[in-house]
């Protein structure tokens, strides 16, 4: 596997590896950095190392410096903040951009403690005080300098327990369907709900525009690691930001206009030239007015084909990812003819390591297109989805709501 593969397969587990000087940096969500791939790195440290300089060294664009900048100005959002903020304004009072989880909690648990190591998370990223307003006409971030949630206790112990799990799921279900309000802050919702003396679940609701998937893993890590210190008189173990999301805004606007903006539409402009429509042959036809019911269908592999698969890229070097990209553009060969697979998948875009501890909405889209065309084998084909991938990655800076703004392809 080459340098530049090993390092896309770094990226698909949001394993991040980046030059400070002339040493190597890591960072990776908890987990993922195993003790293989602890080796691999080191082993190929040298190598990494040259690549990442020869990259830094060879970029044709300066890149601004990523710094905190002054609160006294307009403060306007990222373009894919932006962009949900206007599918917002399209249908206001919607709750499809909400991010709700709940976490069971077993043990006893201290509620002041735990309102208080809430209230620390929000005084720490900006983006959990902010509302967006139209200022002169354009939306614009307003940051509150303080704000305090509370976290209501619903004491659903009297409730047989038969009956309250499905009281939790009620609950549960019409938290994560009240819609926000993108002009009042907070933007984030805290509830408790109490099932026994030592068990609750905690329901939290966050909007899009201030989180994503990535950001749902450090809130819940900074909250336990917060509460843990609250509940034994120590101080946090939180160290300061060097920036927040809006400081990330203003560098995203600086830096992705004029000629840097154009050398990577260039690319997505040749990739995207005159795309074809995907003909499923569905059972029902689609409805006239998009509902926004999806679902959810899970697949599990059993370790042995995941192991298989784990082999199978590893001798055609591409990420598990890009096989699994490759299996998945077959079965979509094989129910509609079309030899012009075009695929949509999310990216964590945490490429910096400033960013790579904020709450914020820094996910983006790609767009994968791989051509089938001339019945090629599966390993061929493992080829091709690995040439797109990489590209894409190289070119993964456009957020998809300016490739959207940009080139505007027929909506569908």
């Amino acid at each position: 596997m080459t340098t530049v593969e090993f390092l896309a397969q770094l990226r698909q587990l949001d394993i991040q590896v980046w030059l400070e000087g002339k040493n190597l940096r890591c960072s990776a969500p908890e987990g993922a950095l195993t003790p293989e791939l602890r080796a691999a790195i080191a082993q190929r440290k040298s190598e990494l190392v040259h690549w990442l300089h020869h990259v830094h060294t060879a970029k044709p664009y300066a890149t601004p410096e990523l710094k905190p900048i002054s609160r006294d100005q307009a403060l306007p959002l990222s373009f894919a903040q932006q962009r949900l903020w206007f599918l917002d304004q399209l249908v206001l009072e919607n709750p499809f951009y909400n991010m709700p989880s709940a976490v069971r909690l077993v043990g006893h648990l201290n509620l002041i403690a735990l309102e208080e190591a809430v209230n620390q998370i929000v005084q720490r990223h900006e983006t959990l005080r902010t509302r967006f307003v139209i200022v002169d006409g354009q939306p614009l971030q307003i940051i509150s300098p303080h704000l305090r949630l509370s976290v209501p206790l619903i004491d659903l112990q009297a409730i047989s327990l038969s009956e309250r799990e499905a009281m939790v799921r009620q609950i549960a279900t019409e938290e994560a369907h009240r819609p926000f309000d993108l002009s009042v802050s907070p933007l984030m919702r805290v509830k408790l709900l109490q099932l026994e003396p030592t068990e609750h679940v905690l329901l939290l609701n966050l909007h899009h525009i201030i989180s994503d998937g990535w950001s749902m893993g450090v809130l819940m890590r900074e909250l336990g690691a917060v509460y843990a210190a609250l509940t034994a008189g120590k101080p946090t173990p939180l160290s300061a930001l060097p920036i927040q999301y809006v400081d990330f805004a203003h560098w995203q606007r600086q830096w992705l206009q004029g000629e840097v903006l154009e050398s990577q539409l260039s690319y997505w402009r040749q990739q995207l030239q005159d795309l074809p429509m995907l003909d499923l042959p569905t059972d029902h036809p689609r409805p006239a007015t998009q509902s926004y019911k999806g679902a959810i269908a899970p697949l599990a592999f059993s370790p042995e084909l995941t192991q298989a698969l784990a082999e199978l890229s590893q001798q055609s070097g591409t990420t598990l990812f890009m096989t699994l990209l490759a299996a998945f553009q077959t079965l979509l060969y094989r129910y509609t003819g079309q030899t012009d697979i075009v695929i949509g998948s999310p990216i964590a875009n945490r490429n910096r390591s400033e960013i790579e501890g904020l709450l914020g909405f820094f996910v983006n889209s790609l767009v994968l297109r791989t051509d089938l065309s001339g019945n090629p084998t599966f390993r061929a084909l493992l080829a091709r989805s690995r040439e797109v991938a990489l590209a894409a990655y190289a070119h993964q800076d456009v957020p998809f709501e300016k490739l959207v703004e940009e080139l505007h392809p027929e909506r569908d």
